[in-house]
């Protein structure tokens, strides 16, 4: 029998992204940075001086598609005064990062090798780790204005909102000739459906990844939606998907992938009919799925 397997460039999606937010927002959110520290350079520059950052404090932490939204603060001059925008931190993970947090008082070992940004703040130290260096920290004056709005303008809509009904779902989706994994894959319709959670919304909902998207009926693009959905809230319960390298901001794995009906399961049998899950290969990615279960 086969062991499972799975593709090695699994990335970091939404529910990881999410996570790590989750993570973060404690400590992070109303500390007070004390210094930044860069190592290799990464997918873009950073786009200021670190100097200027030093003394901003971290503003409410905010989540858009994989990217994390840190907003500064420049200190109110008296106590009646509010505090005045900063700009902030937009960050990527990219294929391999994650963010670590080591609390004020406790061991801060010397950065690593793949140690790419370093923050000090008066309640602890985070570090950006990215074996591969396809990750990203850049500032920008607030989210409406580049570079954050150039990154963020192609994003779908968050599986969330309230907007992305069944009908608009499909009415984005019709027309489109390319296999509806694909068209989850490039985020520009809903975001968050990376590569592992697209094959397993694709088979809850009985579908083949390589059916053409525009031959989606209503009905099956709308019980793929809702199989996106449960995914990725599946998903954020879980912690996420580690594959490799992915951790939380306090080390932990997520458990998702423990869980996966057909991800990584090539020549094992499906959980629900036996038949052998296939493999193939989908725009560099492999695609898991059930040739029985899953239709086009």
């Amino acid at each position: 029998m086969k062991t499972p397997r799975a593709n090695n460039a699994a990335m970091p999606e939404l529910p990881e992204v999410e996570v790590t937010r989750q993570t973060l927002a404690p400590a992070l959110e109303g500390s007070r940075i004390q210094s930044m520290e860069l190592g290799k350079p990464l997918r873009w520059p950073l786009g200021i001086d670190v100097a200027r950052l030093q003394g901003c404090v971290f503003g409410p932490l905010q989540r858009r598609g994989k990217y994390l939204w840190m907003p500064l603060l420049h200190d109110a001059l008296t106590p009646a005064a509010s505090a005045s925008s900063a700009g902030g931190l937009l960050m990527h993970l990219g294929m391999s990062g994650s963010l670590g947090f080591a609390p004020a008082g406790s061991l801060v070992v010397a950065a690593g090798p793949h140690d790419h940004v370093r923050i000090r703040t008066n309640s602890g130290v985070l570090t950006l780790t990215d074996p591969r260096r396809f990750g990203a920290v850049v500032w920008s004056e607030d989210l409406a204005t580049p570079p954050a709005s150039k990154l963020l303008a192609s994003l779908g809509r968050e599986p969330d909102d309230p907007a992305l009904t069944a009908e608009w779902f499909h009415e984005q989706i019709h027309g489109r000739r390319a296999p509806i994994k694909q068209v989850l894959l490039a985020g520009d319709v809903v975001v968050g459906a990376g590569n592992i959670y697209a094959c397993e919304a694709l088979f809850d909902a009985g579908i083949d990844p390589r059916l053409r998207a525009e031959r989606l009926s209503r009905p099956r693009a709308a019980r793929l939606l809702q199989a996106v959905q449960h995914t990725l809230a599946q998903a954020l319960a879980l912690g996420g998907s580690t594959l490799r390298d992915f951790r939380d901001a306090h080390g932990m794995s997520g458990a998702f992938q423990d869980q996966a009906r057909v991800y990584g399961r090539e020549g094992l049998p499906c959980t629900s009919c036996g038949t052998p899950i296939r493999r193939v290969v989908m725009g560099q990615r492999s695609t898991f799925y059930c040739p029985t279960c899953q239709r086009r």
